[in-house]
């Protein structure tokens, strides 16, 4: 098989993707770092891209179309002993918890949603195998 070096990135499909980078920016400080007309792409842990892309505007392309429709769903990985921190942070922001969850290997997850409906999720070691 060859060598994988992991996910680079990872698109998300918007009504108003000024809304939502502001959205992103302004609760994880994700830094922009490249935008047109159709997309901004945010920095994420330093290797890691969202791609936060204009409904439709992308399914029109000549080479590698691409869109979704629907909520979608991205987690993100944060260190147990930040997880109380990043709960009082969506409050602070005023940002609805919509679930929480413990899970058997001893992990946390906290459920809310973006200005589009997606559902995004901070979890903590303990929720796969791998992580």
């Amino acid at each position: 098989m060859p060598k994988l070096s992991g996910l680079l990135e990872t698109a998300i499909y918007v009504d108003d993707v000024e809304r939502a980078v502001r959205f992103y920016q302004e609760l994880f400080g994700f830094e922009s770092i490249g935008s047109d007309e159709r997309l901004t792409a945010l920095a994420i842990a330093g290797r890691q891209v969202l791609l936060v892309c204009r409904k439709g505007m992308s399914a029109a392309r000549p080479a590698a179309p691409h869109d979704a429709a629907g909520r979608q769903h991205l987690a993100f990985a944060v260190p147990a002993e930040a997880f109380v921190e990043w709960i009082a942070k969506l409050d602070e922001q005023g940002v609805p918890v919509e679930h929480r969850r413990a899970w058997p290997r001893g992990g946390e997850s906290v459920y809310f949603r973006d200005p589009d409906g997606h559902l995004l999720e901070l979890a903590t070691p303990g929720v796969w195998p791998i992580y």
